[in-house]
């Protein structure tokens, strides 16, 4: 039997996908970057289309590298950017809209309606999320309600509604299989996560017409084949997870009380705690770790809007630097006494804060401050926003022994010494950094025999560094107090 296992990673501002061994290498990988679209302040599209050409394109671009044929494979893992909201024809399979992107932030107004009139409480107990303008439920709604004459489509079963991962299976075989995986359903306010159900009240709040929605099965199932025209073979489609959810398996976080951090365009960390869906008193996320075997496992999350992005941003908005990498340079420059703070509220901010209407600054300038203080800003700015979801963890009673961590960003070294020291936690690099990616490969694996159980997978995961926090008490109390005083400063709340 083969061992090879493509992992469809499709991201918020790009496409990847990387061919992996059964020991969790990768062979080949291949990447590509599509269109972001800014319509109005707050506001975040993708041409579902795009999304859709730019992965059929890579994963032609990595079986053609790695000189196998999609025969060959043993399977394929779907992970993908979260909450993405894309509604399409189910008879010709094109988007009635472009798709609204996780951190768009349109519907705040709606969202501050609902809670204003009290339901915020049923929709955390049934989904454990809070409402806001993040989640899928407010965007599938906008776009019913903004296209003509959508709503009605919608309720005669004439449209599909998916995250991208559903919209990306939809396309890859064919239009036969309209499904999802239980954490990407998770994540649309409309999933009930104790019943492992639809909620049919919480469909009723938001305005969503059941018939629109897509099947829900396991993270690791039997989605479907691919068609044999995208591939040259079909492939069957074994495993789903959405981006967070992937990373965390990819990490081998099995045990509850583990604890991973993704830094990619966004920073999520997520906390597995097992069989039991615990309840944030410090208003992170109750959601889905994965779902196998029909048993779920649930996970405490914080999710941050705004990690990469910032350094994106810097390179591209302001073109303060050429590469991300020379972030790392300016910042062993200027140290970790930094007087400047960037708060990246571009998008609003998330956990634990929700302030949709928070915008971005740049606090501390002085005539001293120069490029180097504002990079370094940026690169501390995810440590500290970090530092928050850590201390609502903390406040919520769970304890934290070590992170691990992964995403683009983990490759600075400088800033993964940072997060250890204001953390004061022990931060874990592993060997594969591409994690998200190898979870959906590790989803694959399991539906298709590769892997016999997740005591296997965890077997794999291996070590690369550990940061250990080396930054005296009062120094971190200090740079972590100005951080918060600066957040205050932003925030509408």
């Amino acid at each position: 039997m083969t061992q090879h296992l493509l992992a469809i990673d499709q991201g918020t501002t790009s496409s990847r996908a990387i061919i992996f061994n059964a020991s969790g290498q990768a062979i080949a990988t291949a990447q590509q970057e599509f269109h972001q679209y800014f319509p109005k302040d707050g506001q975040v599209e993708h041409e579902a289309g795009e999304i859709w050409q730019s992965t059929l394109a890579v994963c032609r671009e990595v079986l053609e590298s790695s000189g196998l044929d999609a025969s060959t494979l043993a399977g394929i893992g779907i992970t993908n950017q979260r909450e993405t909201t894309v509604i399409w024809d189910r008879k010709t399979g094109e988007p009635i809209h472009r798709a609204i992107v996780w951190q768009d932030r349109r519907t705040a107004s709606v969202c501050t309606k609902l809670k204003s009139d009290g339901h915020e409480g049923r929709v955390v107990e049934r989904t454990g999320l809070l409402i806001d303008p993040y989640f899928s439920a407010t965007k599938i709604a906008w776009i019913l309600d903004h296209v003509d004459g959508a709503r009605q489509r919608a309720e005669a079963g004439e449209l599909a509604f998916g995250t991208v991962d559903c919209w990306l299976l939809w396309n890859l075989t064919g239009g036969r299989s309209h499904k999802t995986d239980a954490t990407n359903a998770s994540r649309t306010a409309l999933f009930n996560i104790h019943s492992q159900q639809w909620d049919d009240e919480l469909l009723t709040l938001f305005r969503v017409p059941r018939a629109l929605l897509p099947e829900v099965l396991d993270s690791a199932a039997d989605f479907g084949t691919t068609d044999r025209q995208w591939l040259g073979a079909s492939v069957q489609v074994a495993g789903i997870a959405g981006d967070q959810h992937a990373a965390l398996i990819g990490q081998a976080c099995f045990e509850p009380g583990m604890a991973k951090s993704t830094y990619g365009t966004g920073c999520f960390l997520m906390l597995n705690t097992g069989e039991k869906a615990l309840r944030s008193e410090n208003r992170l996320l109750t959601t889905m770790a994965y779902r196998l075997n029909g048993k779920p496992c649930y996970a405490m999350e914080g999710s941050i809007f705004v990690a990469g992005a910032a350094m994106q941003w810097l390179r591209d908005g302001l073109k303060l630097i050429s590469h991300a990498s020379e972030s790392s340079d300016y910042a062993s420059k200027v140290g970790a006494e930094n007087p400047v703070y960037l708060v990246p509220a571009f998008t609003g901010l998330g956990a634990p804060h929700w302030d949709p209407h928070a915008r971005g600054a740049i606090l501390g300038l002085t005539r001293d401050t120069g490029i180097g203080e504002i990079v370094t800003a940026g690169l501390q700015s995810v440590c500290y926003q970090t530092k928050d979801l850590i201390r609502a963890i903390q406040n919520d009673g769970a304890s934290l022994q070590a992170l691990r961590v992964d995403g683009g960003m983990v490759v600075n070294d400088w800033v993964m010494q940072f997060l250890a020291d204001i953390l004061n936690v022990p931060v874990d690099r592993p060997r594969v950094t591409e994690t998200t990616a190898l979870g959906a490969a590790y989803l694959a694996g399991l539906q298709t025999g590769v892997y016999q159980g997740l005591d296997e997978i965890a077997q794999l995961w291996e070590r690369e560094h550990r940061f250990e926090a080396a930054m005296k008490p009062a120094l971190r109390e200090t740079l972590y107090a100005g951080w918060l005083d600066s957040v205050e400063r932003v925030c509408n709340n």
